[in-house]
């Protein structure tokens, strides 16, 4: 039996008609057939110099292996891990067959209808070009055709549709020469694969399944005799058009299938009497376009050549995947509405980097942008923790104190969301209430230029400039880097690389790509991300924080909000042990919403689709998050004294607590 990579198989003997005269006398018929052609040339006033004319410029014949993806037009089926089809974009090849793998009386319906001698020719059957040749030239016109299944595979993948005597010629020599290479039973298996049977559909396991609903395994005699029926006139015999005309040409097929010996009068008349059930069109998610979108972009960017048809297998858990999108497009017709919020993405990857879950807008059939891959927006104070985490690596502690009061650098004076200052606060207030003065204050002392590093270090690809303003995430970016960037903290330092794609293949079941392990390259301390945890998780649990609506049951979580000028953009960046997440609210015409902030509606979509992913998991420990960064009393009491000296005195603007703020507060 062939490979499942390329369909080879062993010959098999296949039932076929007793011999007549011209497979008793093939010299005789030839050399009748060679005075005939060369009368016909001369009298139509080509002359006998013009034969070797006939050769001039003949394409060569491609490799055996080349001929079952030349001349395919693009296509990709994409699938789940359970083998399900998601959508095709493209004609339909369906998977690769081989004759060895059908009924008997599947291919035998194909020789009855196409090529009656197909097991005795060499590719091109002297005896039927004579009679075709006789009969054309009695009627003045084309009215009978002699090609074999080997001369329509030459036809169809070498050369042209164009009806020439050059063309005819050149055409009975590449199918003899294709013989010399292929097996009767691989050029059979070729041709089942690659014949065109209308509605798009090319093979005979797309025409199964497309029309019937099953694989060719199943195909009943009177399915493949109506499929067999099909090759004379694929457009206008098509099933779901003219299923009444393609009955009548499989009335001829299963007549010729009982001239030939393949089957009974009696298996013919109930072939021809029963019911052919052709199924409704499949249907498929529409809003699954958003994914396949991008992973149609990734393999392109993986394969230089991408080969006619490809079967991708996507990372994406279906059920979960309909069940977020339902719920967000739930969400953001009531609420969205109300708080003037138009769209919406989310993406949802779990720990190891397969993304499970992305949703691009609020509905495809509407617009195709992606606004998880290809929208760049403002994510405000969202961007604050690669503040943090640079600050950490430059030696600060969760526990140094900082003075929230008013900052001015060149001519910029930043202020908090509030409009008010609080005066000196540790780190870990300060991002769990996501001051802006502070943030400012730390990336000054880091430099704009380090917090940019570590970002794109992190994950994020696009370009970012060494201002100070990049600390109040005022650079544009995507929902999926930023997510990806936040797949560090979770994982104690390892950066995250997020994939669509399991694995590709083409029909024949060649794998061209398949997801390797690998080990993630370490970016930042573990004992560092044990700290960022820790204050992320302060920004989601603790009362003073900004995240409050995005906690879920059982599972401890972490992450933070963002919010950009004029309420244009909202965030939730956030993550279990489990899951990282993030979700996106706005409109695409920038226009600003009802004071929308990333603690409000995005953290209630965030927290919807994590209570999804997360239902029916048992909890696991988010690595150093609940210790929470806390400070003892004493230390809350001695922070509260500094900040009412603050306010007391009302310390001038852009003069902190300075640096590492005087003191560190002990927990």
């Amino acid at each position: 039996m062939a490979q499942k990579g390329n369909p080879a198989p062993a010959q098999r003997t296949i039932k076929v008609p007793g011999g007549g005269f011209a497979s008793r006398h093939p010299r005789l018929v030839r050399y009748t057939l060679i005075v005939f052609l060369v009368v016909m040339l001369v009298a139509g006033g080509w002359g006998f110099w013009k034969w070797r004319s006939l050769y001039a410029g003949m394409p060569k014949l491609p490799e055996v292996a080349d001929l079952w993806s030349v001349k395919r037009e693009a296509a990709i089926e994409f699938i789940d891990r359970d083998g399900n089809t998601l959508d095709v974009r493209g004609p339909r090849y369906g998977r690769a067959t081989s004759v060895d793998q059908l009924p008997e009386y599947v291919p035998q319906a194909f020789i009855a209808a196409e090529d009656k001698r197909f097991y005795e020719h060499d590719g091109a059957d002297d005896a039927a070009i004579a009679r075709a040749a006789w009969s054309n030239l009695r009627a003045g016109e084309t009215v009978s055709g002699a090609s074999t299944i080997t001369q329509q595979l030459i036809k169809n993948l070498v050369l042209t549709n164009r009806q020439t005597v050059k063309r005819k010629a050149q055409e009975v020599k590449l199918a003899r020469e294709l013989e010399t290479k292929m097996s009767k039973d691989e050029i059979l298996s070729l041709y089942l694969n690659r014949v065109y049977f209308g509605a798009g559909l090319y093979g005979i396991d797309a025409a199964a399944r497309y029309y019937f609903g099953k694989p060719p395994q199943e195909l009943t005699v009177a399915e493949a005799a109506i499929l067999a029926a099909l090759p004379k006139a694929p457009s206008k015999l098509n099933l779901r058009e003219n299923l009444e005309g393609a009955k009548e040409r499989q009335a001829y097929v299963l007549a010729q299938m009982v001239d030939l010996g393949f089957i009974r009068p009696a298996d013919a008349e109930k072939a021809g009497a029963q019911d052919i059930t052709i199924i409704d069109p499949p249907t498929y998610d529409p809003q699954l376009g958003y994914a396949l979108d991008a992973v149609s972009e990734r393999v392109k960017a993986m394969l230089p050549r991408i080969p006619g048809d490809l079967v991708v297998t996507v990372s994406l858990d279906i059920d979960l995947q309909e069940k977020v999108r339902a719920q967000l497009a739930e969400r953001m017709a009531g609420d969205g509405a109300k708080e003037g919020a138009s769209q919406v993405a989310a993406i949802l990857i779990e720990k190891n980097g397969r993304v499970a879950a992305l949703v691009g807008g609020t509905d495809y059939t509407e617009t195709e942008f992606n606004r998880v891959t290809q929208a760049l927006r403002q994510p405000g104070s969202s961007f604050k923790p690669f503040v943090y985490a640079t600050a950490l690596e430059d030696g600060y502690s969760p526990y140094d104190v900082f003075d929230d009061a008013p900052i001015t650098i060149d001519k910029w004076n930043p202020s908090n969301y509030t409009g008010k200052y609080l005066g000196p606060m540790t780190m870990s207030e300060a991002i769990a209430r996501s001051i802006n003065t502070v943030a400012v204050e730390l990336t000054q002392l880091s430099g704009p230029a380090r917090v940019a590093e570590t970002a794109r270090r992190f994950g994020i690809t696009t370009r970012l400039e060494a201002y100070p303003s990049i600390a109040l995430g005022s650079q544009e970016v995507t929902l999926w880097e930023l997510t990806r960037a936040y797949g560090v903290f979770q994982s104690g330092g390892l950066r995250l690389d997020p994939w669509l794609i399991e694995k590709i293949e083409d029909s024949r079941g060649t794998v061209l790509y398949e997801r390797p392990d690998y080990d993630r390259d370490r970016v930042y301390s573990e004992e560092l991300s044990r700290d960022m945890n820790a204050m992320l998780y302060r920004v989601v649990n603790s009362d003073i924080g900004t995240g409050g609506r995005a906690r879920i049951p059982g599972w401890t979580v972490a992450g933070k909000t963002g919010t950009s000028q004029d309420w244009r953009d909202a965030w939730f960046i956030g993550y279990s042990a489990a899951y990282v997440g993030g979700i996106w609210v706005g409109n695409d015409d920038d226009k600003p919403m009802k004071k929308v902030t990333g603690g409000g509606l995005p953290a209630d979509l965030w927290s919807d689709m994590m209570v999804l992913a997360h239902h029916g998991k048992t909890p696991e420990r988010l690595l150093g998050a609940e210790s929470g960064v806390m400070v003892s009393e004493e230390a809350e009491a001695r922070i509260a004294f500094y900040r009412g000296l603050s306010q007391a005195f009302s310390i001038a603007a852009g003069q902190p607590l300075a640096g590492r703020s005087g003191y560190r507060v002990e927990r």
